[in-house]
């Protein structure tokens, strides 16, 4: 599919930015970076901003993402935007009864569990995302050459949500389905596949010049139990949009052994949590593959020398790929010193 004319990378403007090109694996001067979760609590301007502010309100009023997605580039100078939102943001549009907690993350009202409760389920109208793309025509003006990366939560973390109620480290509802109601399982994943690649679609059609799905549960699984219960519906979200002109990422944390098969959905770009060294996930990957990764974000509360010299490890297993984008391995922890991050930023700008 053609992108609208006035896209970033239709009029030029990010194509040859350093993480398009990083992305398309090609070696660059300088090296890209941006972080997961770099919008957020570590900043005291999102703070103030968010005072008062639901999280999921603070995703749907245009003004507000706008300037939470900006506030990062302004202060580190990073080479990509992250649009800011929440991968249950599509499920809240669709109509799902879910809020975001402080300190707990998203809760569902109404858990869906049986084939009547998913009888309740109606898809994601297109046309609901008018705060989505309002957002993203803000941020692209003031970007500039600066690329805007769109996200959304892959098939088995969405159903898990809405499944279990909440966050789970066990999954008791999720594996008690797979075993018990396959059906079920995967008529939920179909839907979820359905809703994030509607979502997605829509932010690339606004304007991002890239796309990550985020599977953050996908550790969670062995590699047998990926492969039959997830696999099959993050490949439909990718193959949904494989007709637009964009890198599209995939990403989990506790990955390692399902690197190959989570390259295999559709990605184009792997990346990689903070477990596995680079030069390892590019020899997994046969050494074809652009990554993305990995500094361990607990580096981030260490003294200088020992973050400087971790930075600098990544930045040399990272060569061994056709193409590297920096990142933390994990999001950025909230308590992190916003000055530390503006530092390790211009080290791998090559700027100390």
């Amino acid at each position: 599919m053609n992108l609208p004319s006035a896209h970033p990378l239709v009029t030029g403007k990010t194509t040859n930015s350093a993480l398009v090109r990083s992305y398309l694996g090609e070696k660059t001067e300088t090296k890209a970076i941006w972080l997961m979760r770099q919008a957020g609590r570590s900043l005291p301007e999102y703070r103030k901003l968010r005072e008062g502010v639901a999280m999921l309100d603070s995703c749907l009023r245009p003004d507000l993402a706008a300037e939470i997605t900006l506030q990062p580039i302004r202060r580190h100078k990073v080479d990509a935007a992250i649009f800011f939102s929440d991968i249950v943001v599509p499920l809240k549009l669709a109509g799902v009864d879910v809020e975001i907690a402080p300190g707990i993350g998203p809760l569902i009202d109404k858990p869906i569990r049986t084939r009547a409760d998913f009888a309740r389920l109606e898809e994601l109208d297109p046309n609901s995302m008018g705060p989505i793309r309002e957002a993203i025509q803000l941020i692209i003006a003031e970007l500039g050459e600066t690329p805007l990366i769109g996200f959304g939560g892959a098939p088995f973390t969405l159903a898990s949500y809405l499944i279990e109620g909440g966050p789970s480290k066990e999954l008791p509802v999720s594996r008690a389905m797979m075993a018990n109601d396959p059906d079920l399982w995967n008529d939920i994943l179909a839907w979820t596949a359905r809703v994030t690649a509607t979502f997605i679609r829509g932010q690339v059609l606004a304007g991002a010049s890239a796309l990550q799905l985020f599977d953050s549960w996908a550790g969670r699984l062995g590699l047998e139990d990926y492969r039959k219960f997830a696999a099959p519906h993050s490949k439909n979200v990718m193959a949904a949009l494989e007709d637009l002109p964009v890198s599209r990422v995939h990403f989990g944390v506790h990955t390692r052994e399902l690197l190959v098969d989570m390259y295999g959905v559709g990605a184009t770009v792997m990346g990689v949590d903070y477990e596995t060294p680079l030069d390892e996930a590019n020899r997994i990957l046969g050494g074809t593959v652009p990554l993305q990764g990995n500094i361990n974000p607990g580096f981030m509360f260490k003294p200088w020398d020992e973050l400087e010299a971790h930075v600098r490890d990544v930045l040399e297993r990272g060569k061994s790929a056709p193409g590297h984008v920096v990142n933390l391995g994990h999001g950025v922890p909230p308590e992190t010193d916003p000055d530390v991050i503006t530092k390790m930023v211009a080290l791998v700008h090559g700027e100390i």
